[in-house]
């Protein structure tokens, strides 16, 4: 009984750590965020929290599936609609867009602990916009000329390249660019 409690309380740990760090990167940034701050937030050392994960790079990849958690705990019954609505709560949080930016460049390497979470991320997000395209195309709301798989793999690379953008440029409007594009594609 003793290792369940101590489980259950080592889940709830890693969990309120996994917050409070989307917090602290959203406000700071990739470079700004530091696992002392982190740790001080939640009342561990660096030691302490570093036990939970392993190492910064596997703290923030998993703070980057927490936030995919986040963003898709209300999804609505139209995943482009989802699109719109997370890339327009992207530009109220950029740390969290700096942050994704810079690991899924370093998680090219397939030994970055990050890696398999933006294979499995970039797979999943091509089979459900594509799902998501084709049933727009069978129910009549969607153009029938297009590929669906093609289509889901450039409004991906859209979204990545208008994130990189917004970060160069504050003033670039992420959503407003996705649902244009995303319109072009409605009957």
């Amino acid at each position: 009984m003793a290792q369940r409690g101590a489980y259950a309380k080592g889940i709830a740990k890693r969990e309120e750590i996994l917050t409070v760090a989307l917090d602290v990167v959203a406000r700071h940034g990739y470079r700004g965020a530091s696992v002392r701050e982190i740790a001080e937030a939640v009342g561990l050392s660096q030691a302490g929290l570093l036990h939970y994960f392993g190492s910064k790079d596997e703290l923030f990849a998993a703070v980057l599936m927490k936030r995919d958690e986040v963003d898709s705990a209300s999804p609505s019954t139209d995943t482009l609609d989802d699109l719109v609505r997370i890339v327009a709560h992207n530009a109220e949080v950029p740390g969290l867009v700096q942050l994704y930016a810079q690991l899924s460049v370093e998680a090219a390497d397939p030994a970055h602990p990050a890696h398999g979470y933006f294979t499995e991320r970039y797979a999943r997000l091509r089979r459900r916009f594509a799902e998501s395209l084709r049933t727009g195309q069978s129910d009549g709301t969607l153009r029938t000329t297009f590929d669906p798989d093609a289509v889901a793999a450039l409004v991906i690379a859209a979204t990545d390249g208008l994130q990189t953008q917004f970060l160069l440029d504050a003033s670039v409007d992420m959503a407003a660019h996705i649902e244009a594009l995303l319109d072009d594609l409605r009957v």
